[in-house]
């Protein structure tokens, strides 16, 4: 954890001397959350996307104004939400539920703080998942990514429904100890435990 900190720290001064590959390293630690957080509410990939690079070329031209890796991700967060509103606002057609994200971008912080933390939880749980072992991984993604039932997946995979039950259960304690390991705090920890239970 120590190393960790210590490794974006020295990330933080690289970029702050114009260092292009901090830049990179930052566009990794963060844009596959910034992709997904813009994706949900554009409902187009593409533009997305797009949004996401824009607001990392806005932290390279300010890149000697950042002092920290929090104010890197604030910035980024609130860039992509006004570049989000800014694309639906200009949308002559918009779905219904495009035109609801307009209303809940214009909510205030605390939507766009519950958005946040959810993109942040599920990148994390996406990380955990990926450590899993193979089978256990398998049955994790069927079950909470596709959607499949304990039963479907037993029959796909030629198992009994205990054994995937079974796997599911090993699955998730080794996440949530993983997650408390990193010194995740019990806020997130609760958001994981909701989110394998919707």
């Amino acid at each position: 954890m120590k190393k960790a900190r210590q490794e974006i720290v020295d990330w933080m001064q690289e970029l702050y001397e114009g260092n292009e590959k901090a830049l990179a390293y930052f566009f990794k630690l963060h844009s596959k959350s910034l992709a997904y957080f813009t994706t949900r509410m554009l409902e187009d990939k593409a533009e997305a996307d797009d949004i996401v690079s824009k607001c990392f070329l806005k932290v390279w031209q300010k890149h000697k104004d950042f002092k920290t890796e929090q104010n890197i991700k604030a910035f980024l967060y609130i860039s992509c939400r006004n570049a989000c509103l800014d694309y639906l606002a200009s949308l002559k057609v918009r779905t219904a539920a495009q035109e609801n994200y307009i209303k809940y971008l214009l909510g205030g912080e605390e939507t766009i703080l519950y958005d946040v933390v959810q993109t942040e939880v599920l990148d994390m749980v996406n990380k955990e998942i990926e450590e899993l072992p193979d089978k256990m991984k398998i049955v994790f993604k069927m079950l909470y990514i596709e959607g499949k039932s304990t039963a479907e997946i037993a029959e796909e995979l030629g198992l009994s429904i205990q054994t995937v039950r079974n796997q599911k259960t090993k699955a998730v304690a080794l996440i949530k100890n993983s997650l408390l390991k990193k010194g995740v705090s019990n806020a997130l920890q609760l958001a994981f435990l909701f989110f394998i239970t919707k």
